[in-house]
Parts: C-alpha cells; structure tokens; sequence
C-alpha cells in the first residue's frame, strides 16, 4: 500500500511503500544471518585445521572442532551433521585455497613462462600457504586419501590442472631455450621436488620455508639455465 504525507500547504512531502522499512530491516537481518553462517563455517573450518594440525585425522572429534573454535557441539552438527562432511568442508576449502593462490601468482606473472615458473615456485612457499598447521592438515589428508575416494575425486581436478600447467610451461621452456628433455616428464620432476620439500617441511627436521624456497629455485636454475638465475627470470 502507497501512503502519501503532504506538508501544511499541501504538496506532497513524501511518498513510501507500507512496509517498506519493515522490509528493509528484514533484508539487512537475511544478509546478517548469511554473513553468520559463513562465518561459523569457516571458524569451524579454521578449527578443524588446527585439530588435525594437533591431533591428527583419527583423532579430531566434533567435541575437539568446537572447543577450538569456541562454539557447541550443536553448532557443529547444525552446520555440518557429521565428522566426515566438515572434513569434507574442510578439504575442499584448502584445496581451492590453494589453487586460488597459484593461479593468482600466475596471473600476475604475466605471459612469459620464464616468470610464470619463477612465480608458481614461489606461490608453494609463501606464507598464506606454506604453514605448519595447514602442512600438517594436508598430511592428515594425504594418508587418508588412498581409502577415501571422496577425497581423491575433490582434489583430482585440481591436481590435473596444476599438473597440466607445469606440462605447458615446460614445453614452452624448451621450445624457447632448446633443452633435451621431454616435458612431461621435466613436469613430474618439478611437482615431485615441490611435493618432496613440503614433506621434509612436515617432518621437522629442521628445514625452513626459507630452505625449501632456495632448494626450490636452485632446481629450477639448474634445468631452465637459459631462462633462470638465482635472482629471478632473465631478460628475454
């Protein structure tokens, strides 16, 4: 319903919907409530990571989840339901997590493969991704990944691209610098040593993000010589 007010000389003043503040005010409660739910999915997200971190995967409760994040057991299963849907959840967050963030590092590379290298080593030793507390996740997940094909099938696609990606720039690689090798497997090698530095980072038997950083790049100097030195791409 339209409700017109006029002022004493009898021109209109204002003209509004009934309602229409009610409805408003409803909006901005929707948007809040929205807001809260993603928020207490991701503190409980958050928490799952520090619990796998601590405890490791058999031994992460819903009990330990909410504890962590400051929440009842009654918010995790409205949430949730189950252990296995928020490490689900939990997974899947990590998974795009970090492919946003080498496919970010690569965009700002720009187009020439020497930079786009250069930046997807670095992208695996940054800080928002390399951290005791998600390497130790991502450990509690990969041993579990053999007997969950839930959790093979959630990263899969993710791994195919990354690893395609590499293919392609290697490929690129040789046909600028005339290397020997054969892409696909200088692909493996690369993903191999990448995945190898973050183990020994896991382990903690004193290798450093920093290490690993320059272990990184003294491999990919010493394959891309042409393209690569210890301080960055060359100019082409």
């Amino acid at each position: 319903m339209t409700v017109t007010m006029r002022n004493p000389k009898g021109k209109v003043a204002v003209k509004m919907r009934a309602g229409g503040a009610e409805q408003g005010s409803g909006d901005g409660e929707k948007r809040g409530r929205k807001a809260s739910k993603e928020t207490r999915r991701q503190q409980l997200v958050e928490a799952t990571i520090d619990s796998l971190a601590r405890r490791g995967y058999s031994d992460t409760t819903l009990a330990d989840v909410a504890d962590g994040a400051g929440l009842s057991r009654g918010i995790v299963n409205f949430h949730f339901e189950s252990k296995e849907n928020l490490l689900i959840a939990t997974l899947q967050f990590m998974s795009e997590e970090y492919a946003d963030h080498w496919n970010a590092a690569l965009e700002k590379a720009g187009p020439s493969a020497a930079s786009r290298v250069w930046a997807l080593v670095h992208a695996d030793f940054d800080r928002k991704i390399c951290t005791k507390r998600k390497l130790a996740a991502w450990c509690a997940f990969w041993g579990e990944a053999k007997s969950r094909p839930t959790y093979q099938a959630l990263c899969g696609a993710r791994d195919v691209k990354y690893q395609e990606t590499v293919i392609s720039l290697c490929a690129a690689l040789k046909a600028e610098g005339g290397y020997a090798y054969e892409p696909e497997p200088m692909a493996l090698s690369l993903c191999a040593m990448l995945e190898g530095l973050w183990l020994r980072l896991m382990m903690g038997d004193g290798t450093t993000r920093e290490k690993a950083l320059e272990a990184a790049i003294a491999f990919v100097v010493a394959i891309f010589p042409k393209h690569l030195t210890l301080q960055g791409p060359q100019s082409q």
